[in-house]
């Protein structure tokens, strides 16, 4: 019968080369021919290698002097180690040519040359101290008291209570005035809870002073 009677067209049979794609895929988790993982043929899952548990975390001497609470430390101004070779060289300079005036009448020219060069030597020395004296110096501004720490070989800790503080003495020489930087101190009963923050730029220390004397007066009025 014809496809005008209602019949279906004649249709010929798919290629038996074909007759696999038209079967449904495997379960999951089986490979071809429905082998579970792991099996010959089939590539296994990756699993990551077995790690034994860790010991104890090794203890770290700067963990001693963090701020705490997430904080992070409050840097001081770049112009710190400028400041400190600057310094070094107006004394250097005095000192350095009256030394090798005194050392050439008394020994000649040579031991004169060797008076100068290590007077350029310290100088060199001193900021190299005074770059790193930077890097370690840091201050943070907690709830109840101020906390700041330096120290190249041996480090340091101060933590001053807001209620303890006496006084701040704000501080700029003719240098630090001239490269736009000043001295911070806090003064309290004892000398030795003392804090110094130097090479601050003017601005932050007069915020900084500002804040400290209110946390100050708001602290000794509630004792």
């Amino acid at each position: 019968m014809n496809a005008s009677h209602g019949e279906p067209p004649y249709e010929p049979a798919a290629n038996p080369g074909q007759q696999g794609a038209a079967h449904p895929p495997s379960p999951s988790g089986q490979g071809h021919g429905g082998r579970p993982p792991g099996q010959p043929g089939q590539v296994p899952a990756h699993y990551p290698p077995h790690q034994p548990p860790s010991g104890p975390p090794a203890y770290q001497a700067d963990q001693a002097f963090a701020p705490g609470g997430g904080l992070q430390w409050s840097p001081i101004s770049k112009r710190h180690g400028w400041h400190r070779l600057l310094t070094a060289i107006l004394w250097a300079i005095p000192i350095g040519g009256v030394g090798a005036f005194i050392v050439w009448g008394n020994g000649g020219l040579v031991p004169a040359v060797m008076w100068v060069a290590a007077v350029g030597l310290a100088v060199v020395l001193a900021w190299l101290l005074a770059e790193l004296d930077r890097r370690t110096y840091g201050y943070v501004e907690r709830a109840d008291d101020l906390i700041v720490t330096h120290g190249v070989f041996v480090r340091r800790l101060i933590v001053v209570p807001y209620g303890r503080m006496q006084f701040v003495d704000v501080t700029a020489g003719l240098l630090e005035r001239w490269m736009g930087i000043a001295t911070v101190r806090l003064h309290t009963a004892a000398a030795a809870t003392d804090a110094t923050i130097p090479s601050l730029p003017t601005a932050e220390a007069a915020l900084l002073r500002d804040r400290l004397a209110q946390k100050g007066e708001e602290r000794s009025m509630g004792l």
